[in-house]
């Protein structure tokens, strides 16, 4: 099992969503996710479909935090500047982990 990590502080457990199959799936038919999924490579997200809100982070190619937003169901997301890759979890999360702009991540197996 994989775990996001920033600085000395382990955020959540994280699923990697790497080949077109798993990016294309993403969140879509679940009622919920534990931890988050990390979508590599991917600039921009959508809820169209989901059951939930989601907190979303673009990263650039260092896992830098470049921006984030939290989405309600059926949106369009938009494309960042820089992103490579988009981290979701369940709508609050971010917040409980005190996760933003410019926080370097990590990720351990």
């Amino acid at each position: 099992m994989a775990w996001l990590v920033c600085g000395d502080r382990v955020l959540a457990s994280l699923e990697l969503a790497d080949s077109p199959q798993t990016r294309r799936r993403g969140l879509l038919g679940r009622d919920g996710i534990e931890g988050t999924i990390l979508l590599k490579p991917a600039g921009w997200v959508h809820t169209v479909g989901m059951r939930f809100a989601i907190d979303v982070a673009h990263l650039d190619a260092d896992l830098t935090v470049l921006r984030t937003v939290t989405m309600e169901r059926r949106r369009i997301g938009r494309r960042v500047r820089g992103a490579r890759m988009v981290l979701e979890a369940e709508s609050g999360s971010f917040a409980k982990w005190g996760l933003g702009v410019g926080d370097q991540l990590t990720v351990r197996e």
